[in-house]
């Protein structure tokens, strides 16, 4: 019975080291380039200011108020700029090539901003969206600007 004890004893210490190592944290997307002004990423816990090398996720909402910019490099080297008074939602992002994972859904909420395709549109152009509240910009490889809002 000791013996019994001492085994389950070392099983749970054992599955217990183990599972949080196997708990994968999230891939981001992408990371803040360059910030100018104030420029936040919003996400389910809260708001954060943006600093150059912070890490985006898909969910994650990146804002800027009056005096703000804000630059990013996604992971597929897709590149996007919001200007002053500018909302974007990362609705979906899945980068994984080689095990045909792909997409992105970019949500322009308000203000303006530039994107330049990356890898992912030229690998599957379908996989890629631009959404803006009465527009739906589907992406072939290339530059757009986007004004949402007067």
């Amino acid at each position: 019975m000791t013996g019994l004890l001492r085994s389950i004893g070392f099983v749970a210490i054992v599955v217990g080291t183990v599972a949080p190592a196997s708990a994968q944290q999230p891939v981001p997307a992408g990371h803040i380039k360059t910030v100018a002004g104030s420029a936040f990423v919003v996400r389910e816990h809260g708001t954060v200011p943006a600093k150059p090398g912070d890490a985006i996720f898909a969910s994650d909402s990146l804002r800027t108020s009056a005096d703000g910019a804000v630059g990013v490099t996604m992971r597929d080297d897709t590149r996007l700029s919001l200007g002053p008074n500018s909302e974007v939602r990362v609705d979906r992002y899945v980068y994984s090539p080689g095990e045909g994972g792909l997409g992105m859904v970019l949500k322009f909420v308000r203000g303006a901003a530039v994107y330049v395709s990356g890898r992912m549109a030229k690998l599957a152009p379908d996989s890629v969206r631009l959404e803006a509240p009465s527009a739906i910009v589907g992406v072939r490889g290339t530059t757009v600007a986007i004004k949402v809002g007067s």
